[in-house]
């Protein structure tokens, strides 16, 4: 059946378009058919369900480019550790008491919780797969969610045992990426795709990281990596990578911190994206997130994030947090070098919302599907209840939805023309997986304090 939205201020995200008062948008199936005003004499708006929204802001659905899915049963457990205690705890602890089971629960009601705050499309970055068993698990979660998904196939971190290669010292393996294409994700059409989180210069030798960045490139694949938290593997390996013509809009780098401001230009002239989670960069050390720096070098700045283990999983709270951050640094440049603060905002709202939009989508390689209600395009899109306390009076509606906007505002959310909440509530069931969430994530929580306090006796004994 098709859907015709009435009554909608639009903010669309597309330059031509921009904002309409009183807007309808005419949904064809899983595509945006049309987007103006009196689309009722529309042929296919013909038989039509028409949704009144009050006046709500109707928006493009939010993407978040960069979560590590498969913690969030782990909610709050990493919220006070430094990047250095992330490291020791998860990579070289608890990720291995997860079960194929454990990575499905997470990452299929972390999905949802995701679609349940606005947004749907989602960079899953999944880094804790030891068996194909639990990249199933994975891919299998989020498919029963109903989210879109760049689905970012990584390896695990653990440290070796004896007679094992070093991570670092291991290739992406081939023969996943093949399995997944001839299988669950052979339709790259489909709402959950296939991307590759790659070591990068930063966590691999050179050599691994050549093979990751020609692999990616064979399969045509969104290559993201991690760059910044300690020093490199590989100092210098990103000159290599450069030299033989590996970068690309094809590449994303999540933080980014360390690159230096010549590799910065370099790399946003040949369309490298980058995913800045700002909030837990703050959080866990790893340095000042990058915004000012791809903005200034006008490169692509999607937001993400990172892990629920730390804090929410919220875009709107994350563009936020990114938009006030590097207001701040601009201000306080200003003041330094010119004695005064600027004397405007050096970033606008309507830039904000296109971190966690078009921008985002532009970092995932799905840009011409969505990020923007452009007619032609998937119909994901957000209806925001602005009538709330909270929200109201409008003044600016780009605006309100960055500064003022939060879940409880979020009533609907449609992934390619299909309604996943409605009236304010999810259409799935999450009482029994919630339930399964809460079971998984304390026992593997348990299981880690069991380990440390045993570690902590050993060392005193």
């Amino acid at each position: 059946m098709n859907t015709l939205f009435i009554n909608a201020t639009l903010v669309t995200m597309d330059p031509q378009l921009g904002e309409l008062s009183d807007g309808q948008v005419l949904v064809e199936d899983d595509r945006i058919a049309a987007v103006g005003h009196d689309l009722t004499d529309d042929p296919k708006a013909k038989n039509a369900e028409v949704i009144d929204c009050g006046g709500g802001i109707l928006i493009p659905g939010l993407v978040n480019a960069h979560m590590h899915t498969w913690q969030t049963g782990l909610r709050g457990v990493a919220a006070n550790w430094t990047l250095l205690e992330y490291f020791r705890h998860v990579h070289r602890g608890l990720a291995a008491l997860f079960t194929p089971h454990d990575i499905y629960i997470a990452t299929r009601m972390g999905a949802m919780n995701q679609l349940n705050c606005g947004t749907t499309t989602l960079g899953d970055w999944c880094h804790n797969n030891p068996t194909p068993e639990h990249t199933d698990a994975a891919v299998r979660g989020l498919k029963e969610s109903g989210i879109r998904a760049l689905f970012m196939h990584g390896s695990p971190k653990p440290d070796p045992k004896p007679g094992q290669p070093h991570f670092s010292e291991i290739p992406h393996p081939r023969h996943e990426i093949e399995r997944l294409l001839g299988g669950e994700l052979a339709n790259p059409e489909g709402l959950v795709t296939l991307g590759m989180a790659i070591l990068g210069p930063h966590y691999s030798t050179l050599d691994v990281t050549l093979q990751d960045f020609a692999l990616a490139k064979e399969f045509g694949l969104v290559a993201s990596m991690h760059q910044g938290g300690g020093e490199a593997v590989a100092p210098g390996a990103w000159d290599e990578v450069e030299a033989r013509g590996l970068l690309g809009p094809d590449i994303n780098i999540v933080h980014g911190q360390s690159l230096d401001d010549g590799q910065m230009s370099r790399f946003c002239a040949s369309g490298v994206t980058f995913s800045v989670a700002p909030e837990n960069e703050m959080t866990q050390g790893h340095g000042f997130p990058v915004t000012g720096l791809v903005r200034q070098h006008g490169g692509v700045v999607s937001l993400g994030v990172d892990l629920e283990s730390v804090l929410s999983g919220d875009m709107f709270s994350v563009a936020r947090a990114a938009l006030g951050m590097q207001r701040s640094l601009d201000n306080d440049a200003s003041r330094r070098e010119q004695g005064k603060i600027p004397d405007t905002s050096t970033i606008t709202t309507r830039e904000a919302l296109g971190w966690i939009t078009l921008d985002g989508a532009k970092a995932l390689g799905l840009d011409d599907r969505i990020g923007s209600l452009t007619p032609g395009k998937q119909a994901d899109l957000v209806l925001l209840d602005s009538n709330q306390l909270n929200m109201q009076p409008v003044n600016d509606p780009v605006s309100t939805v960055v500064m003022q906007t939060s879940l409880a505002n979020v009533d609907s959310v449609m992934v390619a023309g299909q309604f996943k909440k409605r009236g304010g509530r999810l259409l799935i069931e999450t009482e029994q997986g919630i339930a399964e969430l809460a079971k998984s994530g304390h026992r593997i929580h348990a299981e880690l304090l069991a380990r440390e306090a045993q570690s902590t006796q050993e060392a005193t004994s």
